[in-house]
């Protein structure tokens, strides 16, 4: 009969402990305990379940409260793995079962800086090593991220390298999007120089009249893949070589591996150029305004000849001034690319949201004399109701940065740059332009 009654008292805690944690967790409730016996995650898409539930740090056979289960979900929100977590659990004969709802958060890739001691698949590693579910994305910040950076310090200690490893998100300089750079904060290495396997590259007057840009500066893979991005990869595009491949940049040295690397380094750069690509066409969907004549030859590439990649993105550019000189200013352009890599090919279907129209309502203007500010609405040229011409706008502002005398014509005036902003309100359809003059 006791032994009965100890079961009924255990089942009807469990209970109370179990509504508790489905609806309200900050209400209170008995400061009951159990033995855990299963854990559970649900809604995962990439993370797999045993890896979670580590990050928990719940141990089954433990005796578990609702503090255990709010601080395991306030690890894994700590984590920055995931969007949303919440739990519910349900209680047994034999204990308690948990499971935790989760929504995995974006990540981002990572990306070593300056640490050309190492290959990327040596630094992964070692981060897999401390958290295995690690597939060379990371999120932007929390607990995840300091573990990662740790396990590369790590990683520099047992090869004699005492160094602190600092993190921060970044501009992807070999994309789109951002990554999780990793660095350390040590005495620098000093570029020496650059090659490239192409030979033409390193002849290049192009080539050599950017190189000081990067030679001479501390060692940084980030600095060496924009210049790549920004400085190399036009010349490549321009000429139909769509998928040329630049890098990664590579320390090639000679000598014993285990002495201190000198601080002058030379820098050695894999390129490889592929196919030309030629231009098949383009199919347009979701315009309305804009018929898909008008639009193709805004794009202005003929079928047959070389994808120039920096006039496709171009034409894309004016597709949208296309559109801003009609009021759609918020119009989005969605190309997508199809590569036919027999025939060296490139078409592309491109979606258009044209958005709506947008009309030009009153402009605020800030650090103008009261005669200045009047020279300049005289300047102004979109009347008030007419159609928001964007890219009038922008051409106004260009002589506004270049003080050119189309606007304020003699009156003396002085001004180091303009600040600009354009201010929509979808509901009436206009759009204000505030100027502020510093």
């Amino acid at each position: 009969m006791r032994l009965r009654n100890s079961i009924a008292m255990f089942l009807a805690a469990a209970s109370a402990f179990s509504a508790w944690a489905q609806t309200s967790p900050v209400a209170t409730a008995p400061a009951a305990t159990a033995p855990l016996r299963e854990i559970h995650a649900d809604g995962l898409k990439s993370l797999p379940e045993p890896q979670v539930v580590a990050l928990t740090g719940l141990q089954t056979g433990a005796q578990v409260g609702k503090d255990d289960f709010q601080g395991a979900a306030d690890k894994l929100v700590q984590s920055c793995l995931f969007a949303k977590v919440r739990y519910n659990f349900q209680s047994r004969t034999d204990g308690l079962l948990v499971t935790f709802h989760v929504e995995e958060a974006p990540r981002v890739p990572a990306y070593f800086d300056n640490l050309p001691w190492f290959a990327d698949s040596e630094l992964n590693d070692a981060i897999r090593a401390k958290l295995p579910f690690y597939d060379g994305a990371l999120p932007e910040a929390g607990a995840v991220v300091d573990l990662a950076a740790e396990a590369v310090g790590q990683f520099l200690v047992t090869h004699g390298l005492h160094a602190v490893v600092e993190h921060q998100v970044a501009a992807n300089p070999i994309g789109d999007g951002s990554v999780q750079l990793f660095r350390i904060n040590a005495e620098a290495l000093h570029i020496a120089g650059v090659e490239f396997s192409d030979p033409a590259l390193d002849s290049s007057p192009t080539v050599r009249q950017q190189l000081p840009e990067l030679l001479g500066k501390p060692y940084s893979r980030m600095s060496i893949d924009m210049f790549l991005t920004e400085q190399i990869r036009p010349t490549f595009l321009q000429k139909g070589f769509l998928r040329a491949k630049l890098g990664p940049p590579e320390v090639r040295l000679t000598g014993n591996p285990n002495k201190k690397l000198p601080e002058q380094i030379p820098v050695f750069v894999p390129v490889s150029p592929g196919a030309v690509y030629h231009w098949k066409g383009v199919e347009w969907s979701g315009n309305n305004l804009l018929s898909t004549i008008t639009l193709t030859n805004s794009v202005g590439l003929k079928t047959g000849e070389v994808a120039d990649g920096m006039a496709i993105e171009a034409g894309w550019d004016r597709v949208r001034e296309e559109y801003g000189r009609r009021g759609y200013m918020q119009a989005k352009v969605d190309p997508t690319a199809a590569y036919d890599d027999a025939a060296h090919t490139i078409a592309y279907s491109v979606r258009i949201d044209e958005g709506k129209p947008f009309r030009f309502g009153s402009m605020i203007i800030t650090g103008l004399s009261m005669n200045a500010e009047r020279h300049l609405r005289e300047a102004w040229p979109i009347p008030p109701g007419q159609l928001f011409d964007k890219v009038r706008f922008e051409e106004f502002l260009t002589k506004l940065q270049a003080h050119s005398p189309d606007i304020f014509k003699d009156l003396p005036i002085h001004y180091d740059e303009v600040g600009h902003w354009l201010q929509a309100d979808e509901a009436k359809g206009t759009v204000d332009v505030l100027l502020d003059f510093k």
